[in-house]
């Protein structure tokens, strides 16, 4: 029973193209324990299997063995987009070829922001990239990521967050679908990045709603100014946002 519990978490992970370092970081355990899963070794707690099955767009019964075909794909989480400021006049200054190499500079070092604070990166365009985080405190994890970003990276970076419900699939022609995040969230952290690098100083922005997924603990901790009511363009209701840092 392990064996075929472990046979459908892989199969399902890898349908979605997510790697065990994916699962474990969005379910705030180790690798080491996804692998054993995986492996038949060991089975899921209890408490994580409505998350898990929510991770893998499937649900609980199908994990189990009862192959309901029911998905349950949705799921709270917090939305990163990061990107770098003044992008395109270095586009202009640059080869083609080293404007390559200089993209995928700043994403190295984006990414390796992201994964420090268990974020689950999801795709790249030009030197922007999209990610989310899920599990506990994940708005906290979010902005934690987003302030060590700023600090290690060599360009200034625009950032945008939002925490919301999210659909997690696989978008595209079915040769070459992709695993993507879809929801409101997503909108707004992608027109928040641009909003920031205009209006802010940090170049952070974040809705109000992600401190609501913040630690006791962390939330005072946290550079967070004042909520203020923002029209960004393309959303019909205003949002509640706050720079941080």
């Amino acid at each position: 029973m392990l064996q075929a519990l472990g046979a459908r978490i892989r199969l399902q992970r890898e349908k979605r193209g997510l790697k065990q370092n994916d699962i474990a970081h969005a379910l705030q355990i180790s690798p080491q324990a996804v692998s054993k899963w995986e492996r038949g070794e060991n089975a899921p707690d209890i408490i994580l299997l409505v998350p898990l099955a929510k991770l893998l767009g499937v649900s609980v019964d199908w994990l189990l063995g009862s192959y309901v075909t029911k998905d349950l794909d949705v799921f709270e989480a917090t939305v990163l987009v990061s990107g770098v400021q003044g992008a395109r006049h270095k586009s202009e200054q640059l080869a083609p070829k080293n404007f390559a190499a200089w993209i995928n500079a700043y994403c190295f070092q984006i990414t390796e922001a992201v994964l420090r604070y268990d974020g689950i990166p999801i795709k790249y365009h030009g030197p922007g990239i999209l990610c989310f985080f899920s599990g506990a405190n994940h708005g906290e994890r979010a902005i934690r990521a987003a302030l060590h970003a700023r600090e290690i990276a060599a360009e200034k970076v625009k950032v945008g967050i939002a925490s919301g419900e999210v659909f997690l699939g696989s978008i595209g022609h079915p040769d070459y679908k992709r695993p993507d995040v879809i929801g409101e969230p997503v909108s707004i952290a992608l027109l928040a990045a641009d909003w920031a690098a205009e209006h802010t100083t940090s170049g952070i922005l974040c809705t109000a709603g992600t401190l609501e997924f913040t630690s006791e603990q962390g939330r005072p901790q946290l550079p967070v100014g004042k909520p203020t009511n923002t029209a960004l363009p393309g959303i019909k209701h205003a949002v509640n946002m706050v720079e941080i840092g």
